[in-house]
């Protein structure tokens, strides 16, 4: 097969190895493809790979050869589903590869709220303990999370693990779900009022849909205790940023912690970025090396599986 990968960087800046899609067929790799020259460098493709750069049903008409669509992300929004399957073209994703790295990733935040080791170590560098004349002093209040509440929106594979290590915390676990949902963890259901209500941090892992975006808005927000904290590790537009900014500034509540925003990369008059008290990542919650291996592995597992006729992972 010829091969295109579109946006390869970010999953392989370098540290890892694409043969294994390569044993498919004539594989091309760019590092990243502008929106004026996807047609370009896919026209002959039978099968291509794409993270972030959009196929939608005008660029799918315009590539006559192509067959398989491999999104290498678990969201697959960049493509036009219903386009590619009206043209016969098969789409796949990379679920649950990340699982773990991104509820470590909530736990960064949460951490960096309870304690925030980076200021105590700067100050530590900068000789401030040196100069101190007592034995121990903070920064920023250390908060203790055993017997905190911990709430959790969204409660598939990610928002279960998130829960797995609150538990190992000591934390008392409440979620909620867009169904119901029974689980063998020690966590309890409630409805999405009670969560933002009782909680003293609040991790959003939910899907982005249509219905719930910018569901974390002034209305929501207000109902949160002036102490807690938020975590997004989903997606960016499931929250109203100005409100949120508008929130911390004001002292509404106690921070944010975010691994995404509603446009990436971040802009220039994104008012969260000055917020008081909002610690952003780069969205690299599902970057770490074991993680990415992972993804690269179900990437050509997918293709190999296309090829014999067996398609896994199909989103359309």
């Amino acid at each position: 097969m010829k091969v295109v990968v579109l946006d390869g960087y970010t999953l392989n800046p370098g540290d890892l190895s694409w043969d294994e899609i390569k044993k498919s067929g004539e594989c091309t790799i760019y590092d990243r493809t502008s929106p004026d020259k996807t047609v370009e460098r896919a026209k002959d493709a039978e099968a291509i790979f794409t993270n972030k750069v959009v196929l939608n049903k005008q660029i799918i008409e315009q590539l006559p050869k192509l067959r398989f669509i491999g999104v290498l992300a678990t969201g697959f929004n960049v493509v036009d589903t219903v386009a590619a399957k009206n043209a016969g073209i098969v789409v796949c994703n990379i679920p649950a590869y990340s699982t773990q790295s991104v509820a470590q990733m909530v736990f960064s935040h949460i951490l960096h709220f309870s304690q925030n080791i980076s200021a105590h170590a700067q100050s530590v560098n900068r000789g401030e303990w040196a100069k101190s004349i007592d034995f121990a002093y903070w920064l920023t209040p250390q908060t203790e999370l055993a017997n905190k509440t911990l709430g959790i929106i969204g409660f598939g594979q990610i928002g279960q693990a998130v829960a797995q290590i609150g538990l190992a915390f000591g934390m008392k676990i409440l979620f909620n779900n867009r169904s119901k949902k029974t689980t063998e963890l020690d966590a309890t259901q409630v409805d999405l009022e009670t969560l933002l209500i009782e909680s003293d941090f609040i991790s959003i892992n939910c899907p982005l849909t249509e219905e719930n975006k910018g569901f974390i808005n002034k209305t929501t927000i207000d109902k949160m205790k002036t102490s807690a904290y938020l975590i997004n590790t989903g997606r960016g537009p499931l929250i109203n940023e100005q409100d949120l900014a508008d929130a911390l500034n004001a002292e509404r509540i106690a921070g944010a912690g975010l691994d995404v925003l509603s446009v990436e990369p971040a802009q220039a008059d994104n008012p969260l970025p000055k917020a008081k008290n909002c610690s952003i990542t780069p969205h690299i919650a599902w970057a770490t090396l074991e993680a990415r291996q992972r993804l690269m592995k179900i990437a050509a597992t997918n293709l190999e599986a296309f090829i014999n006729g067996k398609p896994i992972n199909v989103v359309n």
